[in-house]
């Protein structure tokens, strides 16, 4: 016999609800109706169990039996794996200890009561309520009875299997349920199945069995039960002697027979079981010439003890091991939850926990310390510092190539061209509002034939600010030619009383014309920062917060305050645009007048050199004439336009890098990266402090579904914390 310490262990392992998470080892009896499976438990276990129900067992039963000093007798109830709380509540608040004995009569009130606390129908027709009450429980009844004279043993009982419903009273899915329910147990690797089959129906046609055999192919832990031979037809006992012998369908455990009482004895309280067994077994033949051990329900019991015995015996070392295993994972399972979030206090600490992850990971994103954290690994849209410095990289890049309607002349154009200076006109005469050049305005093409020039737009951009951003427009390489005969245009359209000058507003007007594609880069560029930035926020969210319900709630609240901070960039945009393109040109910046300077002093190098010598004393020189001449060459509008061209050439240059500056300063690094008010800094501790109630449960509440896992794990960690104390 095993050690009575560790049965009683298994024992309370099974009523802490254990047994719902590891397979326990168990003897588990199992048959169809009608099988004598009853009478065979009721044998074992010489309790009554009540006879006046239309059903058998509803429930599973466990019956436990262990040796003690003082005779007792103890009835609760194990709720069922997927009880709710009140349901456990109340089935475990019911129970009835240090009962003296269990008679037919009280066996039958406690019965009574078990099924309303199981919430169970009743027999008739018209109490049954498929939506109030059920016909069958996961629910366990648990019976513990101990005496000086009990051995340790522990058999469950569950319902037996059935293939037609009884209308008004069972349907055709309690017919499936029963069925998953039993072969529940069945599935429990650790459990020893007593199949109780009647001996006076075809073996090969029996349900139980066949279970058994899919389940237990090798029958290593089946212990087979035939009932009722007494009502076996004369020559058929033979196929059943074989059976008890082990010559057809072998079982590892074999074949034990009983005969269960009749009606007359069951009615009759003074027959006596065991008697009528005992001699039925030694006066009729052929079953009388069966061993001793295979036969009657004492050698059975004695048996099943053995077998029990040994088998936890067995796996009780794999039970520790895998109670200790089951208990990390629920933890893990649990600790990935996250913390509890039912009150307010709760959910504002689980989201400044969130907001402060957030803030040092958006500082290190900042300071481009990418190697801190494996976000950055994970998810290199969270490289902001790197992706923003390289589209500034662009930025600046794409106004030097793009950003200007016309090539600057770069030497000194010949005079036909000056003779010639307006070019063909566009459709459009308005100069201001020239569109920037095609291909047939004398577009170069590249190589490949295809059009130069640069797309406004290179982020991929998300749906949910996809409205506040600019859409991708490409922009043509400047035209090659044709700026003397634009500025000409400018001047004669504008000319007043001014002699040997031009009107300064003239730089202010050439400067918009030249400027015009400023607008589509500056929106693209901060459009796609935007989206940059944007992508950083959600893809962060996403990596602290994996829990969706929580990351969609947030985010729905940041949204607004987020689509706030974008336009402020946008507008800022906007206005640098503004001041740039269509205020008055100013500057302070010294290399404005260099710039100028220099540019004036190409056109007279370039002028004297076309008519330089070298006179092998002084080396390359030129006449003074030579240098006046050229100059007395031009009319008054020509050197007006040549000061024009310089100027607003010499502007522009400063204009340009001053814009690009100023877009990337005050536009993208104040308003969307590093500046105090930024998107990055929106979900911190602080925000979260600020939100009320309501908003709190809105966005950091618990789902009824989150709610139900954490209090499943709850339970399961509670139970098997308790099972890893009892095998300790």
């Amino acid at each position: 016999m095993a050690d009575p310490a560790m049965l009683k262990k298994i024992d309370k392992l099974f009523a802490c609800n254990v047994g719902h998470y590891i397979d326990l080892p168990q003897i588990v009896v199992v048959g169809d109706q009608s099988s004598g499976k009853s009478s065979v438990l009721e044998g074992l276990t010489r309790l009554p169990f009540p006879r006046d129900s239309e059903l058998c067992t509803r429930f599973a039963t466990q019956i436990s039996f262990h040796r003690s000093k003082d005779k007792y007798v103890s009835v609760c109830i194990i709720p069922g794996k997927n009880s709710g709380q009140d349901h456990c509540d109340a089935v475990r608040a019911w129970k009835k200890d240090n009962l003296p004995q269990l008679n037919q009569e009280s066996f039958a009130t406690i019965m009574k009561e078990v099924h309303a606390v199981m919430a169970l129908s009743d027999n008739s027709p018209e109490s049954f309520d498929l939506f109030e009450r059920k016909t069958f429980t996961e629910d366990i009844l648990s019976i513990e009875v101990g005496g000086p004279e009990e051995q340790h043993l522990t058999v469950i009982d569950v319902p037996g299997i059935f293939k037609r419903a009884n209308q008004g009273v069972t349907t055709k899915a309690d017919i499936d349920l029963v069925q998953q329910m039993v072969l529940g147990y069945m599935s429990n690797s650790r459990s020893v199945m007593l199949a109780v089959i009647p001996a006076n129906v075809d073996i090969a046609t029996q349900a139980i069995l066949q279970m058994a055999e899919d389940l237990d192919p090798e029958g290593q832990r089946t212990l087979g039960v035939l009932t009722k031979p007494d009502l076996v037809d004369k020559g058929a006992e033979r196929t059943l002697m074989e059976m008890v012998e082990g010559e057809k369908y072998p079982l590892r455990l074999g074949w034990s027979l009983l005969r269960n009482p009749g009606q007359a004895a069951i009615a009759d309280p003074n027959s006596d079981r065991n008697a009528i067994e005992k001699a039925f077994f030694d006066s009729t033949a052929p079953w009388n010439s069966l061993p001793k051990d295979k036969v009657g329900i004492g050698a059975l019991r004695t048996k099943l003890q053995q077998i029990l015995a040994a088998h936890i015996r067995r796996e009780f070392p794999k039970v520790k091991a895998e109670v200790n295993k089951k208990l990390r994972e629920c933890s893990k399972s649990l600790e990935q939850l996250g913390p509890k979030r039912d009150t307010a206090s709760e959910q504002s600490k689980f989201l400044i926990d969130m907001g402060a992850r957030f803030q040092a990971i958006a500082q290190n994103a900042l300071d481009a310390k990418y190697g801190v954290d494996d976000a950055f690994t994970e998810h290199p849209a969270l490289r902001i510092a790197t992706r923003v410095v390289s589209r500034n990289e662009k930025l600046a890049e794409d106004f030097k190539k793009y950003g200007h309607t016309y090539v600057f002349e770069k030497k000194k154009r010949a005079r036909e061209d000056l003779d010639c200076p307006i070019p063909p006109s566009p459709e459009n005469d308005d100069y201001a509002l020239t569109p920037a050049p095609s291909s047939e305005e004398g577009l170069s093409p590249n190589k490949s034939g295809s059009e130069v020039g640069c797309a406004t737009r290179v982020v991929t951009v998300s749906e949910d600010v996809n409205d506040l951003l600019h859409d991708t427009e490409f922009i043509h390489a400047p035209k090659p030619s044709g700026i003397t005969g634009w500025l000409t245009k400018i001047y004669q359209d504008s000319r007043g009383f001014e002699i040997a000058s031009f009107d300064p507003l003239l730089v202010s007007t050439a400067m918009k014309a030249q400027s015009q594609n400023w607008d589509a880069l500056a929106l693209g560029y901060v459009s796609d920062v935007v989206a940059i930035t944007h992508s950083f926020v959600t893809t962060l969210l996403q990596f602290i917060c994996p829990e969706r319900h929580v990351r969609e709630n947030l985010h729905a609240v940041l949204v607004d305050h987020l689509d706030a901070r974008y336009r402020k960039a946008f507008d800022q945009v906007k206005f640098i645009l503004q001041v740039e393109r269509y205020g008055l040109p100013a500057t302070m910046n010294h290399y404005f007048v260099t710039n100028l300077e220099k540019f004036r002093q190409e056109r007279i190098r370039e002028a004297a050199a076309a008519r330089s010598f070298s006179d092998c004393q002084h080396g390359t020189v030129v006449r003074l004439e030579d240098i006046t001449e050229n100059s007395q060459n031009l009319s008054n509008q020509e050197h007006l336009i040549q000061d024009l061209h310089d100027v607003l050439k010499s502007y522009y240059k400063v204009a340009r890098k001053r814009i690009v500056d100023t877009l990337v300063m005050y536009a993208v690094a104040h308003h969307l990266i590093s500046g105090p008010d930024t998107p990055l800094r929106l979900f911190s501790p602080t925000f979260v402090s600020d939100l009320s109630a309501e908003k709190l449960e809105e966005i950091a509440g618990e789902e009824e579904l989150l709610k139900n896992r954490r209090s499943q794990l709850l339970k399961e960690v509670a139970n098997l914390e308790l099972g890893r104390k009892i095998l300790s």
